[in-house]
C-alpha cells in the first residue's frame, strides 16, 4: 500500500467484515516526540487467541472471496521500515485495537496520504457505521464524529451528495488548519 490512508481504509473495512457498528480512528503527530502513531479500534466480533496469533500471517484470512490477508502483516511492515512498532489487541465479543507507531522523520516512513477521502469513502459505503475521527498535532486536535453529524441531519442520510460535500469540506479544512498550527 502507497500510504497509510490506505491502510486505515483496509482495517477499517476488515472491522466492518466483523461486524463492528463503531470504529475509532485517531492519528496523532507529536513533533517533539518525532513520533507518528495511528489506531484503529472497533466494537465488532474480535479475535480469540489462536486467531489473533495467526492475524499477522499473510497467508491468514478469514475472507471467502481470496486465501490471503496482507492489511495487518503489511502495516506492522511499514511500521517497523520507519523504526515504529505495531501492535494489536484483541477479544471475542469486545472488539479490536491495533496501533503503529512510525518514526516521524524516518526516510522510509509512507506518507499520511488522503485521509478525508479515505473516510468519505467509508461514509458513502457504509453510513450504517459510526466513525469517531481524530486528529492531533501536538497540542492542536480535530475531530470528526458521524454519530453527532445524524443527530443533526433530522433523518436525512449522511451519505448523500450534498452532505458528503460538507463532510469531506469540514475534514480538509481541519485538517489544514491543524497543519497551519504546527
Amino acid at each position: 500500500m502507497e500510504d497509510l490512508s490506505l491502510h486505515i481504509l483496509d482495517i477499517a473495512e476488515n472491522s466492518i467484515a466483523a461486524q463492528a457498528r463503531n470504529i475509532e480512528i485517531k492519528i496523532e503527530e507529536d513533533k517533539e516526540k518525532n513520533l507518528l502513531s495511528l489506531e484503529i479500534v472497533d466494537d465488532g466480533k474480535g479475535m480469540d487467541e489462536e486467531m489473533l496469533k495467526k492475524a499477522l500471517d499473510p497467508f491468514f484470512t478469514t475472507k471467502k472471496t481470496r486465501r490471503f490477508g496482507f492489511g495487518l502483516s503489511l502495516l506492522a511492515e511499514a511500521a517497523k521500515a520507519a523504526r515504529g512498532h505495531f501492535t494489536i489487541d484483541s477479544k471475542p465479543k469486545r472488539g479490536t485495537k491495533v496501533k503503529a507507531t512510525f518514526q516521524a522523520n524516518h526516510i522510509d516512513i509512507k506518507p499520511l496520504g488522503d485521509i478525508p477521502q479515505t473516510l468519505v469513502t467509508l461514509i458513502i459505503s457504509h453510513p450504517e457505521v459510526d466513525i469517531l475521527y481524530s486528529h492531533k498535532v501536538d497540542r492542536s486536535e480535530y475531530s470528526l464524529d458521524t454519530k453527532e453529524i445524524k443527530a443533526q441531519l433530522d433523518g436525512v442520510a449522511i451519505n448523500t451528495p450534498e452532505v458528503i460535500t460538507l463532510i469531506k469540506n469540514n475534514l480538509k479544512e481541519g485538517i489544514a488548519n491543524l497543519r497551519r498550527q504546527k
